[in-house]
């Protein structure tokens, strides 16, 4: 137990904390079991390393950061390990990786059972389901989900602009005062262009190649291993889903013809169904339906984009259009917080309430004209002009 201990202080020295994602704010640590789900590359670890800097002093032993996919579990449970660090007066367990441990469930429910008074963070992919495994840990376990970088958190991270996070209410009915900060701060459109290829992920060092090189991986590595690990795909249909994949990517925002999808891919409507729900999952696309309460287990989306722009800059093998990136960029940040529907009148409906049209500066409200609480979010524009807002006033929200 000692080496986890050894590992976790040299990761904790070398853990930066000059930028803290928001949802920092949004946890509740007191809680007896957190998840922590995301996609691959989101930032799950940092944010715990982070959590235990600035929280406890440099080698507290009431402590503890370990990854569950390290060589120590091949020979210790994680059972006997929470057993020893109860006995040594640990206090906060984080395990990172928490479904690459084959018992994870089963055990983290036994833990949570007999040490009542220890406090448990768990990370894992956005594909873990809590009710899978041997025990039910979705009435136990606050689930949170972490997203990439919204564009605030960009301008925090890379250009150390700081802004304060807004509400989606505040954006449309009152973004002057938004505005007028930012553009005290910055050229928002210069950044927001930056944002859309490059700033997603918590992990750009300047090296646009190697940036898109990662992303590629982390989707191969969510399709290859995750996929077929926690989802139980066939990994016989690995090479069909990644063609499902290009096709989507080239194609996108993508008007879903099951029966076509099929035969391209040689996989049966409800097999495709599936695999669908799953890249969603994983966030690497995004479904939309028109009535998205009513949305049926074998239920076709109506309309299909990949889940963030800077996934479409990596995988698009054609230049990307700037619409399908516009429209992208808002269904990302928008979904979010927010239950977004496909809506032929206007693009979008958000939480049945706001209906949006997303476009360039000349976008005119000829589609929306007779519908209330409708805007346009327009690219390239700095302030809003009556009901006409900046498209990157949406990067606000988180």
């Amino acid at each position: 137990m000692e080496t986890l201990f050894e590992k976790h202080d040299i990761l904790i020295r070398n853990t930066k904390t000059n930028f803290v994602r928001s949802i920092m704010d949004d946890i509740d640590w007191d809680a007896h079991l957190i998840a922590l789900r995301g996609p691959r590359g989101v930032g799950k670890t940092t944010l715990m390393l982070q959590y235990i800097k600035l929280n406890y002093q440099p080698y507290s032993r009431e402590v503890l950061y370990c990854s569950l996919d390290t060589m120590y579990f091949a020979s210790h449970s994680l059972l006997s390990l929470a057993s020893d660090f109860y006995k040594q007066g640990g206090k906060h367990l984080f395990l990172d990786e928490a479904h690459k441990y084959e018992n994870w469930s089963k055990e983290i429910k036994e833990i949570y059972d007999l040490y009542p008074e220890m406090r448990i963070v768990l990370s894992a992919s956005s594909l873990l389901n809590l009710l899978m495994g041997d025990a039910d840990l979705s009435r136990r376990c606050v689930s949170y989900e972490m997203q990439g970088l919204s564009f605030r958190e960009y301008l925090g991270l890379y250009k150390e602009i700081r802004i304060m996070p807004a509400s989606l209410e505040t954006i449309l009915c009152n973004p002057q005062n938004i505005c007028t900060e930012v553009n005290g701060k910055c050229r928002p459109i210069e950044y927001f262009n930056e944002y859309l290829k490059f700033g997603y992920y918590p992990f750009y060092s300047k090296n646009k190649s190697t940036y898109y090189q990662i992303i590629e991986q982390v989707v191969n590595f969510t399709i290859d291993v995750e996929l077929t690990q926690i989802c139980k795909v066939d990994p016989s249909n690995i090479r069909k889903i990644k063609a499902l994949l290009y096709i989507l990517s080239t194609t996108v925002p993508f008007d879903v013809d099951i029966s076509k999808l099929s035969v391209y891919t040689g996989i049966n409507r409800n097999t495709i169904i599936a695999y669908l729900r799953n890249l969603a999952d994983a966030h690497i696309i995004q479904q939309l339906y028109y009535d998205a309460k009513s949305v049926g287990k074998l239920q076709k989306p109506d309309k299909i984009y990949l889940d963030n722009t800077n996934l479409i800059y990596a995988l698009a093998t054609s230049k990307s259009n700037i619409g399908t990136i516009r429209e992208a960029f808002a269904v990302n940040q928008l979904s979010a917080r927010h239950t977004v529907e496909y809506n032929k009148n206007g693009d979008f409906r958000i939480d049945g309430k706001w209906v949006v049209e997303v476009g360039g500066i000349d976008k005119d409200f000829s589609q929306i004209a007779d519908i209330p609480n409708s805007y346009i979010l327009a690219d390239n524009i700095e302030t809003p002009i009556g009901k006409k807002l900046p498209l990157w006033l949406l990067g606000m929200m988180y």
